[in-house]
């Protein structure tokens, strides 16, 4: 009876020593790549966590292959479960990856196996998908979405990328990393037949969204960051010069029903 009870006893201390280990083991992790970071001010991400809220969709938009970028990402997601809250992250990548990106996760598949739009892979975007893996093995809390149309949908991108969204949505919030000009919620475009983005559309069905596009001063670097509030002029010569005037729409006189601030990087 003894020896039963010490041996429970000393299992029960084991499960408890793993699941201390594992939590410990995420707070260096998460602290170690937050602290590795030093290309932005700590209140650029503030401004975006505040607005991380159970039934919501929080998109930050990018323009493709910049490191900085997804450094960026890294640090607002490692900064948001330092607050033992729950999220979903959601890239944009085919949906019928999601099994190979599930089993990174659980350890049976590596990074290397999953398959990337040549437009957005490059080789911070795979370490990113790995760290995050590793983050959720260790923490139930953190889940990995593909969100993207594969070739073999035949649906615009961004209105599958919506629908992947909106099932989402619940008391956990999500958090994107998508192409900037997914994450405008209007556009006046000047030609009859629309091809609204997955934010517009979003917004068109009511879902809480918030959006930030990231925007390069100077395409050379982008080693300093700066957030600009949505309704600021600066803002609005911002989105028209750097987005809108890559579209056939007119140009905005306000932004602040468009997106929610701008990640403003530039040369230090």
């Amino acid at each position: 009876m003894g020896m039963a009870t010490s041996k429970k006893k000393m299992k029960s201390e084991c499960s408890i020593f793993v699941a201390l280990k594992k939590r410990i083991y995420f707070f260096f992790f998460v602290t170690g790549l937050f602290f590795s970071n030093s290309v932005y001010s700590g209140e650029v991400q503030k401004w975006i966590i505040k607005g991380i809220e159970p039934n919501s969709i929080t998109i930050i938009g990018e323009h493709h292959k910049r490191p900085e970028s997804i450094q960026f990402f890294q640090s607002v997601i490692s900064k948001y479960l330092q607050q033992d809250k729950c999220l979903v992250v959601a890239l944009e990548i085919a949906s019928n990856q999601q099994m190979i990106l599930d089993e990174i996760v659980e350890g049976k598949s590596t990074v290397s196996d999953i398959k990337i739009s040549s437009i957005i892979d490059h080789t911070a975007f795979r370490v990113m998908i790995n760290d995050l893996a590793k983050m959720a093995k260790v923490n139930d809390c953190l889940k990995l979405i593909a969100i993207d149309a594969g070739m073999e949908i035949d649906v615009r991108r961004d209105e599958w990328m919506t629908k992947i969204l909106a099932e989402q949505v619940s008391q956990v919030p999500i958090l994107a990393l998508l192409g900037n000009m997914h994450s405008l919620r209007k556009v006046d475009w000047n030609f009859k037949k629309t091809a609204p983005y997955v934010a517009e559309i979003l917004a068109s069905l009511n879902h809480t969204i918030r959006t930030y596009p990231q925007i390069w001063v100077d395409k050379t670097c982008g080693n300093q960051s700066e957030f600009i509030r949505s309704d600021r002029k600066k803002a609005v010569e911002i989105i028209n010069n750097n987005l809108t005037s890559l579209l056939n729409a007119y140009e905005y006189k306000t932004v602040s029903d468009v997106v929610d601030g701008i990640i403003l990087w530039k040369c230090s």
